[in-house]
């Protein structure tokens, strides 16, 4: 078999994947609305399972390996973040405090002279 023999048919069996889990979240919808006299966590529970199954099943697709690659980086990404410090966190807190009250007390001034110009222009 050659590779794209290989890949054309994964590619089809991808799509059937695609399909069933599409097929399960119109028939959960269908269900929600159908059962609705049914408790709401019993449906919940319900929407969980079908979810899983769905997560299952969309992760065994070409895109949902590329997508739990992708997330694997990212977090391996994550763990390489230096987080700030409490005190650095608080330090930056009040300097952007600090320059928004500035700012404001600064457009607050250019507003008022603004004002008294067009006051004393207008009578």
């Amino acid at each position: 078999m050659k590779k794209s023999d290989k890949t054309a048919s994964s590619s089809s069996w991808d799509s059937l994947k695609w399909i069933l889990v599409v097929a399960l979240v119109i028939a959960g919808v269908w269900a929600n609305y159908y059962y609705s006299d049914i408790d709401w966590p019993i449906r919940l529970a319900g929407w969980i399972i079908l979810a899983c199954v769905a997560l299952a099943i969309a992760s065994q697709t070409a895109g949902g390996r590329r997508v739990w690659a992708f997330s694997k980086d990212a977090r391996n990404e994550l763990r390489k973040v230096v987080w700030p410090t409490r005190q650095e966190t608080v330090q930056t807190t009040m300097i952007i405090v600090g320059m928004v009250v500035i700012m404001a007390l600064i457009l607050w001034g250019i507003d008022s002279a603004l004002l008294a110009i067009v006051s004393r222009l207008t009578g």
